[in-house]
């Protein structure tokens, strides 16, 4: 009579397989998630500089007036940006006295995480550790807020 072999794993084996795999994932999921929250971070970044070349083109335009960014329009924008954080909000466009010559400033929604602004300083050149927003002041650029 023979004897058939039969080929398998041990369950110790299984087991030590599954916790290699779950102390693999406790360290990288986290890592995968800053990422991603700091390529939102940048998008945001990258959108306000193109409201901003949009806007400045409509100054060039429009005698040194600016707009509202409801008045930003082909050709300045062919589509609506909105905050890759919020997923859907439009940036605001906050020009003081509506169409006048002078700065701008554009605003996100807020909500980033306060980790990926920390490269980024204040409008008043503070160091950003808390910052959760992302400005941009057409005087001097990108900045935490």
């Amino acid at each position: 009579m023979t004897r058939s072999l039969q080929y398998g794993f041990t369950l110790i084996e299984l087991m030590i397989v599954i916790a290699i795999i779950a102390i693999l994932a406790a360290i990288l999921i986290p890592n995968f998630l800053h990422a991603r929250n700091e390529s939102v971070t940048a998008a945001c970044e990258g959108n306000e500089k193109q409201l901003a070349t949009a806007e400045e083109e409509y100054s060039v335009d429009n005698g040194g007036a600016y707009a509202s960014l409801s008045v930003l329009t082909t050709p300045y924008i062919s589509v609506v940006i909105t905050d890759p954080v919020s997923k859907g909000n439009a940036y605001k466009v906050v020009i003081p006295g509506t169409g006048s010559n002078g700065s701008y400033e554009i605003d996100d929604s807020g909500g980033h995480d306060t980790t990926t602004t920390t490269s980024l300083t204040q409008t008043g050149g503070a160091a950003c550790t808390a910052c959760a927003s992302v400005i941009y002041a057409q005087a001097s650029g990108i900045h935490g807020n």
